[in-house]
């Protein structure tokens, strides 16, 4: 068997402007690839790498021929295992890159089976969620009418950046529009634990689910604090990046929140749900802003976790790939009627 490689890069833009406390984006950066088999089948997969962790499309497009040279070198996309654990130790960092390779390869053999990948992972279609929709930091006017919409779209999960001296004013808001949805914070590292504990115990006013990674990850004291003071569940976000990590945070939050572009791989996600469930912890799968090309691969994830934050898609002004169905934010495995993960590629390879 042989396997043919290619990559691509992409910039895309937001439909509005994506502020979080560390800063505002208006696009996203994706590098797509593609392996296809001797008999035409073709693997989709994209990365979307994040500066936090010290990764740009430049290193990804950098390091994707020598992890495509491992795809290549070993022939059989069904050696995943293999495949993964090559890719590991011929680069050690850039999950992103990892990860677009580790989809396009799970994509390829679901194909090569002719069923969709929850059925290769054994998994319940029916067993899925409802995605989180995103609003994000901005004036206090401007994310009211960012919610509106959102209602008006029929999204009724939200999730609210924070990080500002108007936290509580930014909530109270998000409410009086949206009594009724369900509704979590991700204050993205900006607090201090004290101020965190201070912050949620007034939040827990609003009816919200749980607080997202309050205080920086290079303070798990800090998290541990909050953790043991809040009323409200914790989530560790930036806390939780790799598999080693899950026993370092299960003391110290309530939910474990894993992204494909941080751990590397498909493979290493489904290791990290088990993990975080072994230790006790809740497991959302969370996302950047990203091509339905990835996030239709989370989306099969969905019958293993108990929240979903995958609206990538949803916050992209144009998307060139199609994937999973998700109407009104409601992940639907069930209706998916093509093969792999169900991402559609159109217009970036041409």
């Amino acid at each position: 068997m042989s396997l043919e490689t290619a990559s691509e890069r992409r910039s895309l833009p937001l439909e509005y402007p994506f502020g979080i406390a560390r800063g505002t984006t208006t696009e996203s950066e994706a590098v797509f690839v593609r392996i296809e088999d001797d008999e035409g089948r073709v693997g989709l997969g994209a990365g979307t790498p994040s500066a936090h962790y010290g990764e740009t499309t430049a290193t990804v497009a950098a390091v994707l021929p020598d992890l495509l040279s491992v795809v290549e070198d070993i022939g059989d996309p069904h050696q995943l295992e293999r495949i993964e654990r090559r890719m590991r130790e011929t680069v050690r960092k850039n999950p992103a890159a990892r990860t677009a390779v580790s989809i396009a390869l799970h994509d390829l053999v679901a194909k090569r089976l002719e069923i969709p990948l929850y059925r290769y992972w054994g998994l319940d279609p029916d067993e899925t969620l409802e995605t989180s929709y995103t609003i994000g930091l901005d004036d206090t006017e401007t994310m009211r009418e960012k919610t509106e919409t959102a209602v008006e779209r029929g999204y009724t999960t939200l999730k609210v950046k924070l990080g500002t001296d108007r936290d509580l004013e930014i909530v109270e808001t998000i409410r009086s529009v949206a009594p009724d949805v369900r509704l979590f914070v991700d204050a993205n590292e900006a607090w201090t634990p004290r101020e965190a504990v201070a912050k949620i115990e007034r939040l827990a006013d609003y009816d919200l689910a749980f607080v997202e990674q309050p205080v920086p990850a290079e303070n798990p004291e800090g998290l541990q604090f909050v953790s043991e003071r809040s009323p409200l569940p914790i989530a560790a976000d930036e806390s939780c990046v790799t598999l080693a990590d899950i026993p370092r945070i299960a003391d110290r939050c309530d939910i474990a929140n894993l992204k494909l572009m941080k751990c590397g791989g498909l493979l290493e996600a489904k290791r990290m749900i088990h993990a975080a469930r072994a230790h006790g912890l809740e497991v959302m799968c969370g996302c950047m802003t990203e091509s339905n090309a990835s996030i239709a691969a989370a989306c099969h994830l969905a019958p293993l976790l108990d929240y979903a934050d995958l609206d990538g898609p949803l916050l992209l002004a144009d998307d060139p790939a199609d994937g999973v169905p998700m109407p009104d934010g409601r992940i639907d495995l069930a209706s998916l009627e093509r093969p792999g993960t169900g991402a559609v590629l159109e217009s970036v390879f041409d």
